[in-house]
């Protein structure tokens, strides 16, 4: 069964945090909540971690997965971006947005989009979910949790870990989980392309 961490909303405790980072460390997968649903994360790159993700929810190879950092500063080692996608990034984040760019050479194959060599990155606007990030010190390699029969992410801890408590490791919990999934825009190619509107505004990308 997972373990279950209740922290709190402005100031998660830090042993907990530190407990969660562990987790992922070791190689687990875990439920956590951000401005846009709960996600599904991992160590970035861990093969068995995704492959987990992709029954869980699901998925085929066309599926992005999502790099999660904790700051737009570091986007530029794990994705390509020229200066309009930069100014485009730079602007709607942090928030509940995820961009498809073309990856560097720093992220591992199993991440990557099979064909386009293209991977999601999101920069959370969540306590928890960047303290998490804080505390590891590198991104989460992460999905929404949305389960295959639905449209919107998971938003109950406690139904998180009732329903998925095989599934996963660890479900952390702060009680203020953002409502609907992020706003996916493939930046791509030579337009954006708003692959689905979600919590962000996608206007300024239309």
């Amino acid at each position: 069964m997972a373990r279950y961490f209740d922290v709190h909303p402005d100031n998660p405790q830090a042993r907990s945090i530190t407990q969660v980072a562990d987790i992922v460390r070791g190689g687990g997968l875990v439920a956590y909540p951000t401005d846009s649903g709960f996600a599904l994360g991992c160590r970035m790159g861990d093969k068995d971690a995704l492959e987990r993700i992709k029954k869980l929810r699901q998925l085929d190879d066309k599926h992005h997965f999502t790099l999660v950092v904790s700051e737009f500063a570091h986007l530029g080692e794990y994705v390509q971006m020229d200066n309009r996608v930069f100014r485009a990034v730079k602007a709607a984040t942090p928030g509940p947005y995820t961009f498809i760019l073309p990856a560097t050479r720093e992220l591992p194959r199993a991440m990557l989009h099979a064909k386009k060599k293209t991977v999601g990155v999101r920069v959370p606007d969540h306590v928890t979910a960047l303290a998490l990030l804080s505390e590891l010190g590198t991104p989460l390699t992460s999905s929404s949790l949305i389960l295959p029969d639905a449209t919107e992410p998971m938003t109950d801890g406690w139904t998180i870990a009732d329903e998925l408590g095989n599934l996963v490791d660890a479900v952390l919990d702060s009680g203020d989980v953002g409502v609907g999934p992020t706003t996916v825009v493939d930046l791509s190619g030579d337009e954006p392309v708003v692959v689905r509107a979600g919590a962000g505004d996608p206007s300024p990308f239309e």
